[in-house]
């Protein structure tokens, strides 16, 4: 009774901060405009399941994604394991599925040995390739000690949990040979086994206290990690479900106008009709962004879903030629800025009128005007996160609100106006250079 009634407050206490977390987040992404994405529902679902659950992107480069294939079905298929954890604590029942189903459970638990044996080396090999072998991308400028720190703690933790596993199963063999009233038989747990040789000579008490400390490690290891995760860069665990459905399904060199412009455009050119003179004209807003509000919410959704792996950066030809300019770099600012807004507005502080913008303060001028806008990051993405999406917005509001623009681009933006070309020259000139053929 006294076991049913601690886990109970474990998993409630656990419950009641994953709650205030996700409602912490869900207002740092309305801080976004609103913005309403109905639109090609088939396409979206599509996407969302295979690149998201069938995690189709991963695999433009196999060794991670081989790693990571192992470490994601693992822990999808290790939860029903968790599953039988939560039924035995809360009804103080003990492998409450093993007589339910019969000579099918040592099937299924040597299964969850060998995805948890998978896990571990996976996770083994992942700290190695950042730590030890240190992939270039995982050590680029913005990848300081706390973003390193949070993949090696996931990593680390994922391996104690395995192991605690695996010793929890091996206690729990020698036990059934001891009190075979109390612990039903599991049969032969392949890789635990190596571990029952250890623990043969244990004293039954000493056994059964590791089996529970084992037992409740694992439970508070998965509990604290599901609080963690909300902290984490992990938490695209559960958010690339949704960021992927929500993701931009345009062709990758589509760039969307900004409406009030296009609408003004038209009126110039006949196209559109002007409102009429007794409606009020409505404020345009603010062009493009300066700030995290500016944007539309699916972009701070993305924010929060990045994974840091450094896929686009690495991508980036920008980047690859030595410019400022980290796609991976602008995600996590977008990211960290709503988390500082988020966190004033709950301690009753000034919030976005802090004094700091998002442009300036944490993204420059350099990096956005380093974009080619060549869609390379948004391809390379895993969970489809489109990073020039924001930088576009960024670039829009020095453009037009600051006037902004290196001289160089402003002089191109005026050909354009008054000549419709990037080129200082007249439109009815353009096509001169046929009168040659004529010749």
């Amino acid at each position: 009774m006294i076991q049913q009634i601690l886990f109970v407050i474990t998993l409630g206490i656990a419950g009641y901060f994953i709650r205030k977390r996700f409602l912490a987040i869900r207002a740092n992404i309305n801080l976004g405009k609103a913005k309403e994405i109905k639109d090609h529902a088939n396409v979206r679902l599509r996407n969302m399941l295979l690149v998201a659950f069938g995690q189709k992107k991963m695999f433009k480069r196999f060794i991670p994604a081989f790693l990571h294939f192992f470490i994601y079905i693992g822990f999808l298929i290790i939860n029903l394991e968790v599953l039988e954890f939560v039924i035995d604590g809360v009804a103080g029942t003990h492998r409450i599925f093993a007589p339910i189903l019969g000579n099918l459970y040592p099937v299924l638990m040597n299964l969850f040995e060998f995805l948890a044996m998978a896990v571990l080396l996976a996770c083994a090999i992942m700290l190695i390739r950042r730590n030890v072998l240190k992939i270039k991308r995982f050590w680029s400028a913005e990848m300081t000690a706390w973003p390193r720190l949070d993949a090696n703690l996931i990593l680390t933790t994922e391996i104690v949990l395995m192991m605690a596993i695996f010793t929890m199963n091996a206690a729990d063999r020698v036990l059934q040979g001891q009190l075979p009233e109390h612990y039903h038989n599991t049969g032969t747990l392949f890789f635990s086994s190596y571990l029952v040789p250890l623990l043969v000579n244990t004293d039954t008490t000493v056994l059964i206290v590791l089996e529970r400390v084992a037992w409740w490690f694992h439970i508070i290891g998965i509990l604290g990690f599901a609080v963690y995760v909300t902290y984490s860069k992990h938490l695209h665990i559960f958010l690339a479900f949704p960021n992927t459905y929500f993701a931009n399904v345009e062709a990758k060199g589509h760039i969307q106008n900004m409406p009030v412009v296009t609408n003004e455009v038209k009126m110039m050119l006949g196209l559109a009709e002007a409102p009429a003179a007794t409606t009020p004209p409505a404020e345009p807003g603010r062009f493009g962004a300066k700030d995290v509000n500016d944007l539309a919410w699916n972009n701070l959704l993305a924010a929060y879903s990045c994974t840091e792996c450094g896929r686009c950066t690495s991508e980036c030809p920008a980047n690859l030629t030595g410019k400022k300019l980290s796609p991976r770099k602008i995600m996590m600012d977008t990211r960290d800025r709503m988390e500082e807004v988020g966190k004033s507005l709950q301690a009753g502080g000034p919030g976005l009128g802090d004094g700091k913008t998002l442009l300036g303060n944490y993204i420059t001028k350099e990096e956005i005007n380093a974009c080619t806008s060549c869609n390379a990051c948004v391809e390379a993405c895993p969970v489809m996160i489109n990073p020039l999406e924001i930088i576009l917005e960024l670039k829009r509001y020095v453009a037009m609100e600051e006037s902004g623009s290196p001289p160089s681009w402003n002089a191109m933006f005026q050909n354009i106006e008054t000549s419709f070309a990037p080129w200082k020259f007249s439109p009815s000139d353009r096509f001169n250079w046929a009168n040659e053929l004529k010749k």
